[in-house]
């Protein structure tokens, strides 16, 4: 049986507040309504038992900190300020996430956490879901987590850092979750370059299945 959508595994210190505004998600709007439209964030009666998949992020003012679109905020078609939250502390090592904002982050959180700490070269993640990238990662030559590694946990966070060791994930910008079904992670520099490196693996995925005919 597939793990369930949205479940928060990490220790959380939340505490309500209004800290952000409408132009600090511009671009994080602009790039989740794109991956809304590729099917690749959402929510769907179809799939995952009507969870709500998939989330995006940004790094806050040049600082460990980052925004990311809150739990279960996939049905959400137009997000505002409230939908997201404002990653205030990731301690991966113990399992502990300090956020504000006027919703709880993302289950993922620590995962992305973990990401804008291995590099301050990357300023945007975005964890989607594509069934056609995930059944593919192997011909892609995409790196994977194995899959008896779990999302949104400590052995998670530790997996993605031995990505970045163990190949050249930093330079290519996309992974696999082979234990989280269709999961697909990717990063960037800046929000464009995240999104272009997920759409050129969904397209070469999209050719591979279409030469397979």
């Amino acid at each position: 049986m597939a793990e369930q959508e949205g479940v928060i595994k990490y220790q959380l210190n939340y505490q309500p507040a209004d800290v952000l505004s409408a132009a600090d998600i511009v671009q994080l709007n602009c790039w989740r309504h794109i991956m809304l439209q590729l099917g690749m964030l959402g929510q769907d009666p179809a799939r995952y038992d009507n969870y709500g998949f998939g989330n995006i992020s940004q790094r806050y003012n040049n600082t460990h900190q980052f925004i990311i679109s809150g739990s279960q905020t996939g049905g959400i078609s137009n997000m505002t300020a409230a939908d997201y939250a404002l990653v205030s502390e990731c301690v991966p090592e113990q399992n502990r996430i300090s956020a504000l904002g006027q919703i709880k982050p993302s289950s993922e959180a620590m995962t992305h956490g973990q990401l804008y700490l291995l590099s301050n070269d990357i300023n945007f993640v975005i964890h989607a879901h594509c069934p056609q990238i995930w059944h593919q990662a192997t011909a892609l030559n995409l790196p994977q987590t194995r899959a008896e590694v779990p999302y949104g946990t400590v052995a998670m966070a530790d997996e993605v850092a031995g990505l970045f060791t163990k190949t050249d994930l930093l330079q290519t910008g996309v992974f696999t979750m082979a234990g989280h079904e269709d999961g697909v992670v990717a990063f960037g520099s800046t929000a464009a370059e995240a999104g272009q490196r997920l759409i050129s693996c969904y397209a070469a995925a999209l050719g591979r299945n279409a030469a397979a005919y």
